[in-house]
């Protein structure tokens, strides 16, 4: 089995989803990341990118790498298109190519090195070329600072209540809207559903989404919406907790066999909408 490097904070839950299970094929076929290069058009730099959440598979290495590995893509492509969705227009360029054989490192400084350093430093400054005061450059760079928190502290301070009050249900009076606020799971703590039916369905006012992977140790406020909702279904998820366990799992794959979804155990579009009704 092989030793990963965890996952960037900052990447996508469901991002996050797609490298697990990526992670997961590889280990399971026993290739190296030398044998995928050496049966895939993908570079062995380009896997080492793609398996450890630096940069969004393309399409095309999902297939190859299920192919090489005697698996279903099917799976594994619609999890990478929620993931392609949550990836962002920014990398969109780079994860949309269709082949990356090489994929070579950022390109080597042209000027040499440490050599080329000490040429630049020790270069004259071009005549009538404007200066930048260092002492503004700090000023600037600390007030950005204070503006920076002072934004972010109007942004988490409606979701600071009571353990179960915690989270998007109870903080709507003072909300900035699309302000997400962050999931801290603490030991022993489960929240209340307090379910409403409004346009987009039942909600339990944890989360909107209609489009999140929730699979094995998933967590976050998309995970309470679900376990929210499989209580109102009669599907019991275990502790409202917010953390996607065997509970819940099985929950899950009793409400898609009466929906006649395929029971993976994992919510995904298909199963929100069942949820939502």
């Amino acid at each position: 089995m092989s030793r990963w490097k965890g996952l960037p904070e900052s990447l996508d839950q469901r991002v996050r989803q797609l490298v697990v299970q990526l992670r997961r094929l590889k280990d399971h076929s026993g290739l190296s990341l030398v044998s995928l290069a050496a049966r895939t058009p993908y570079s062995k730099s380009s896997w080492e990118r793609y398996l450890n959440g630096k940069k969004l598979p393309p399409r095309e290495a999902v297939v190859a790498l299920a192919r090489v590995c005697d698996a279903d893509p099917t799976r594994l492509l619609a999890l990478h298109e929620v993931a392609a969705q949550a990836w962002g227009a920014a990398a969109t360029p780079e994860a949309g190519r269709a082949a990356d054989p090489a994929d070579p490192a950022d390109p080597p400084d042209p000027g040499g090195g440490a050599d080329a350093t000490v040429a630049k430093e020790g270069a004259p400054r071009p005549a009538g070329g404007p200066r930048v005061r260092t002492g503004a450059l700090v000023v600037l760079a600390a007030l950005g600072v204070v503006v920076v928190a002072a934004v972010a502290l109007l942004i988490v301070r409606p979701w600071q209540q009571d353990a179960a009050g915690r989270g998007p249900a109870g903080g709507a009076a003072g909300r900035t809207a699309g302000a997400v606020p962050a999931f801290t799971h603490r030991v022993g703590e489960t929240f209340d559903c307090r379910l409403t039916r409004g346009p987009g369905g039942l909600s339990a006012g944890r989360s909107r989404t209609t489009t999140a992977i929730l699979g094995s140790g998933a967590t976050g406020w998309d995970v309470v919406e679900a376990q929210c909702l499989l209580h109102h279904h009669g599907y019991d998820p275990g502790p409202v907790d917010g953390i996607v366990g065997e509970n819940t799992q099985r929950a899950v794959k009793r409400l898609q066999a009466g929906a006649g979804l395929p029971t993976d155990g994992i919510v995904g579009p298909d199963t929100w909408k069942v949820l939502r009704r």
